[in-house]
């Protein structure tokens, strides 16, 4: 027997049960062991910043990566089943720098280095073990770390230098101070997820960075770059490209730069950052556009002619001549603050003039650009070609510097308001308007960025060459990094295919890659760089540097490579002999996640396995988040490292919305979490509606989607489980009561037919890396399996012989739920092992003990039948087209009718007669006729068009109409089709009647309504004799009593006693069809009359009449 289920699943208590079942049974280390050692599968894990709770966005690409290594591994591949965790960089900083209350840098350095790093690797830990619980909440089998172990390490790290005792891969002991445990998180002797902090890790990258130096690609580079103020440091193009943008407002400055030697002569400026206006040095107009000079008051102005209507009042102007930019080319003017120091000890005040730039646009502004060179990027590459002086106004926090005058110590962003007071002042301010625009900001703080210069660190990406691809030679290639990544990300499936062009966009166009951030926790960029003779040399490895160490390799041995410790390391320079420090930044964070490929893989330790793993046969993540960041860092390090793609498939999926298409933030009240969204919904309820999202697209997600995610596809699945156990129990029946295949009915074999087709399928897509097509295949199979195999089957059950007939219904259905839930299990791992447990499980102990340690599922070829399921469509399309007859007469399909008439082709007749006994079942019709002849249930209407014929003859029109409607309105169709129009004699007079004059329509003969689509006709009687009625008032009954069973809270099995109270009509109806009532209802007395004692009562309104119904279950 099977444990009976209740009707509606609670998902979350589902899921709970069987996480409680998987880890008693240690199921995920049990199916490891199945397949250790057989062909490997191998999966790369884009890491997962271990720095906040999960959210939904990040179960979207979580699912997916189960799925396939699920799928993988139940077709029995041996996978490495390793997480990753990204735990260095700013996005840790900022959320420690909170929790302690900092404001910035200063804070850190008087807080101390070392306790601030320690403070980051906690958060970490701690956060790894929340998301790990988090993943485990959603199905995700990984090897895990237990969380309560890394809550453990975190408390320990306390004390870093404590020696702890825990418990290895293999079982051995491991004895080592905390701080050297946790350096080890993810190496072959702790086992778990990897974490990007790890030893290994960090000094892989040294090893990369170390080829990039030999190659001379790692520069110092001076340049103007995005600076947050409250962070302290530069973001890489990466950072703000993905993330890095708001809709901000800001005051737009119009003002005025007075010409030298031009009196009452000015260029309007236009500016929305008036801090760098202290910095100006020059002015830029595009050679090409049409400039004015007008008069305003006794003024005269330069700007844009297109710019007019936007920067003046219309009529408030008179223009006096029109030039081009290049006519204006080395104008001198006045700055507006050429009193500062800054401004006289750079030479920019004699620098000042009219320069001229191709990147001025009309779009906005007055076509005149004030350039700052030591203010933005832009400017400070026009300031190298012109050879202009560059003024830096800000230091790292964004305070203005000494040679600002006033401005010194003032912040940039309180700096607006006095810079505007002054230009008033000084009558130079024309106008201020806030200005709302796209602006650069922090993505981990929200602060606003300014453009600074500094000097960071580079790998030169190479020339932007400038041609097609496919033009570029391979010397052109050997010497350019940028082109051998190329070449690289084209050996790479993507997925969606467009993938590839957006990172071959990003590849041609990016510019070098920073890997430099003046900050404290991250990769120690293993650069040590002589102050004496400017020489760096980069350290490739702990050895390499072990043996060049000269003072304070006492102090680091013993630590990870973070600073402070590193820090204290010196070495000889190799030109001039100088002790040479480590420079104090650190690297990258896309630099800790694109190595993973080679630091997870033991390339440095065992070179064999590595070549067993790599490449990776796929990896997974957000298309729009990753292809400039986590991507690109994989393909950038490897063709580095090895000159090959770390991966064979890229699959990229959209961006997570709320169900309105917006962007889920705190702030608006739209946000989602993980852990609510798990509880109230269920996790396979939310793998569903990520694996029944187009990956290349958005997914609107929210409790709507899942309601109807769980209607459309969950509850029919699981109303066809909860059928199958409550019948099969009634009857004992089990799988050692299945029949061989040849005593199935064509019914059976259909299913079976259609299931096979399923699995092969099915197969076929999750192997191309397409879920989304797999995941309908199945939604279409169950739908087919309850709406139309199950519905057509449910008599069979229902009967109460134990015939062979029956147990084919019942063969047909196990199969194919067993297959089901197995093709299943790697989308909704919880329901599927629930399901199994039950049918499968209980009455067979020596299967596998969990759903997943089942083989995949494969085809039988023999059992598809094409001819069967084609015919079997045809049926159903006829089924289709017979109910949709029904509903046009407004007949319910519980009424039983006389005939339904099928009109088709010959050949399409012979094919449905083998299946006859299906459509007259399911449009509950006593008859079905087969007929090419469609005058059985049609007739024809000629009808004159009357703006037409009426136009055409006047008064005569009214005889014509009646001479048509007395014709033989199919011989009048006939002769129009054959003769090309149709003669009639109207008062003696012969008139033709043209084809376009008249109407011929095809209706139902009186007494039939019909239905059509691809040349099949479907007409059902709808004349309905008395004896018919009651029947289908007979049936009426049933629904309502069997309704008032469910209500009165009786078992499927029990039996009962009817009594009723009704009118003429329907007493005559439990007169006539009493057994039938019975049988339906599992009745087994009907008595007229109200019972004595307790019983169920209802009453309902029936053809005029009320019918009182009182329900009473027999006692055995």
């Amino acid at each position: 027997m099977f444990r009976e289920t209740p009707p509606v699943p609670d998902f979350p208590q589902i899921e709970h049960k069987i996480l409680k079942f998987w880890k008693e049974t240690d199921a995920f280390r049990k199916r490891v062991e199945l397949n250790r050692g057989k062909k490997p599968y191998s999966f790369i894990d884009g890491p997962i910043t271990a720095n906040n709770p999960m959210g939904v966005h990040h179960a979207w690409g979580r699912t997916y990566k189960d799925l396939f290594q699920r799928l993988r591994a139940m077709q029995g591949y041996d996978l490495r089943y390793q997480n990753g965790f990204d735990c260095q960089g700013l996005w840790v900083e900022v959320e420690v720098e909170k929790e302690l209350g900092f404001k910035s840098k200063r804070d850190i350095e008087a807080y101390g280095v070392a306790e601030f790093v320690k403070r980051c690797k906690q958060r970490v830990l701690r956060y790894a073990a929340k998301q790990t619980e988090q993943s485990i909440r959603l199905g995700y089998w990984m090897d895990w770390n237990d969380p309560d172990f890394l809550r453990y390490l975190a408390d320990a790290l306390e004390n870093p230098s404590q020696e702890i005792t825990i418990r290895g891969a293999n079982g051995q002991l491991i004895i080592d101070t905390v701080e050297r445990i946790v350096g080890q998180l993810g190496s072959p002797e702790i086992g778990g997820s990897y974490f990007t902090f790890s030893d290994e890790n960090n000094y892989m990258i040294w090893a990369f960075l170390k080829k990039c130096y030999e190659k001379n690609w790692i520069y110092r580079g001076r340049d103007v770059m995005p600076w947050c103020p409250r962070c302290s440091t530069a973001l890489s193009e990466h950072e703000i490209v993905t993330e890095g943008y708001r809709e901000l407002v800001h005051p737009s400055l119009t003002l005025r730069f007075p010409l030298r030697g031009r009196e009452k002569e000015s260029l309007l400026v236009w500016t929305t950052t008036p801090w760098t206006l202290t910095s100006n040095v020059v002015a830029a107009v595009h050679p090409d556009i049409v400039y004015v000079k007008i008069k305003y008051g006794d003024e005269y102005f330069y700007l844009g002619k297109s710019a007019l209507d936007r920067i003046l009042p219309k009529g408030s102007y008179e223009e006096v001549e029109e030039l081009k930019g290049k006519d204006m080319e080395g104008w001198t003017y006045e700055g507006p603050f050429d009193e500062l120091p800054a401004q006289k000890e750079s030479g920019a005040v004699e620098a000042h003039r009219v320069i001229l730039w191709d990147g001025v646009t009309e779009e906005e502004g007055t076509c005149i650009v004030h350039i700052a060179p030591g203010c933005g990027k832009e400017d400070f590459e026009l300031g190298k070609i012109y050879g202009l002086p560059t003024i830096a106004p800000l230091d790292e926090f964004g305070i203005f510097t000494e040679g600002f005058g006033k401005y010194i110590g003032i912040h940039v962003y309180d700096s607006a308001k006095p810079i505007i007071e002054d230009l008033k002042a000084k009558g130079l301010l024309f106008k201020v308007e806030d200005y709302k625009h796209r602006y650069p900001v922090c993505w981990r703080c929200g602060s606003e960025l300014v453009f600074r210069l500094v000097d960071e660190w580079f790998i030169s990406m190479g020339k932007k060459l400038n041609k097609p691809l496919e033009e570029i030679t391979e010397e052109e290639k050997s010497q350019n990094l940028r082109y051998q990544i190329i070449e690289v990300a084209k050996k790479v499936r993507w997925i969606p295919e467009y993938g590839l062009q957006h990172e071959l966009n990003w590849l041609e166009n990016m510019e070098d890659w920073m890997i430099s951030k003046k900050r404290y926790w991250g990769l120690a960029l293993p650069i040590w760089m002589c102050q004496r003779c400017g020489n760096f040399e980069v350290i490739g490895s702990r050895e390499e540097l072990k043996a060049r160490a000269v003072e304070g390799w006492e102090i680091f041995e013993g630590h990870t490579p973070h600073r402070p410790w590193i820090d204290a390391v010196k070495i000889r320079c190799s030109k001039c002999g100088s002790l040479t420090s480590r420079i104090p930044d650190v690297g990258n964070p896309w630099l800790d996640a694109g190595i993973v490929a080679y630091s997870t893989l033991r390339y440095s330790t065992d070179r064999e396995y590595w070549r067993r793993w790599f490449p990776a046969e796929f990896v997974c993540e957000s298309l729009p988040g990753q292809f400039r960041n986590w991507f690109y860092a994989m393909l950038a390090m490897s063709t580095v490292m090895e000159g090959s793609p770390p991966f064979k498939v890229c699959f990229g999926h959209g961006l997570v919305l709320d169900e309105q298409g917006r962007e889920m933030h705190k702030s608006w009240g739209n946000v989602i979490w993980f852990d609510e969204a798990a509880e109230k919904m269920g996790a396979d309820v939310m793998r569903w509606i990520y694996c029944t999202a187009k990956p290349e697209s958005n997914l609107l997600f929210g409790y709507k989607r899942a309601e109807e995610v769980k209607r459309r596809f969950l509850l029919p699945l699981w109303n066809i489980y909860n059928f199958f156990v409550t019948y099969a129990n009634l009857d004992e029946w089990t799988p050692k009561n299945s029949v061989p295949y040849e005593m199935l009915s064509p019914l059976d074999r259909w299913i079976l037919s259609k299931l096979n087709v399923l699995i092969r399928d099915v197969t076929r897509y999750l192997e191309d890396f397409n879920p989304y097509d797999a995941a309908m295949a199945i939604e279409g199979f169950v739908d087919e399996l309850s709406t139309w195999y199950v519905r057509r089957s449910r008599r069979r059950f229902w009967k109460s012989e134990r015939d062979e007939d029956k147990s084919a219904a019942y063969t047909a259905l196990y199969i194919c739920l067993v297959n089901l839930i197995k093709l299943l299990a790697p989308f909704t791992p919880f329901l599927t092992e629930e399901i199994y447990q039950n049918i499968v499980r209980s009455v067979d102990p020596s299967a596998p003990e969990s759903v997943h340690h089942n083989n995949w599922p494969i085809p039988d070829e023999k059992m598809i039948d094409e001819e069967l399921m084609r015919d079997m469509n045809l049926v159903i399309k006829i089924c289709s087209l017979g109910r949709a007859a029904r509903n046009k007469a407004g007949v319910k399909l519980r009424q039983p009718l006389t005939e339904a008439k099928v009109v088709a082709a010959e050949d399409i007749l012979k094919r449905i007669e083998k299946l006859k006994c299906l459509v007259v079942d399911e449009l509950n019709v006593k008859n079905l006729a087969l007929t090419s002849d469609r005058s059985e249930v049609t007739g024809y209407v000629i009808k004159p068009v009357p703006e037409v014929l009426g136009k055409k003859y006047g008064r005569m029109f009214l005889r014509i109409q009646e001479t048509i409607a007395n014709m033989n309105p199919l011989e009048a169709a006939e002769t129009i089709k054959k003769s090309g129009c149709l003669t009639i004699t109207v008062d003696g007079q012969k008139i033709e009647i043209l084809p376009e004059e008249v109407r011929v329509l095809e209706q139902p003969k009186d007494g039939y309504e019909i239905a059509e689509e691809d040349n099949i006709l479907v007409a059902v009687n709808t004349v309905i004799p008395p004896e018919l009625r009651l029947e289908g008032l007979a049936r009426d009954i049933v629904r309502r009593i069997q309704n008032q069973r469910k209500e009165a809270g009786f078992n499927i099995s029990d039996q009962i006693e009817t009594y009723y109270e009704a009118g003429p009509m329907l007493t005559e109806v439990f007169e006539n069809f009493g057994e039938y009532i019975a049988a339906e209802t599992l009745s087994v007395a009907i008595r007229r009359g109200n019972p004595h004692g307790e019983a169920h009562y209802s009453a309902y309104q029936l053809a005029g009449e009320t019918l009182k119904v009182w329900l009473r279950k027999i006692i055995s």
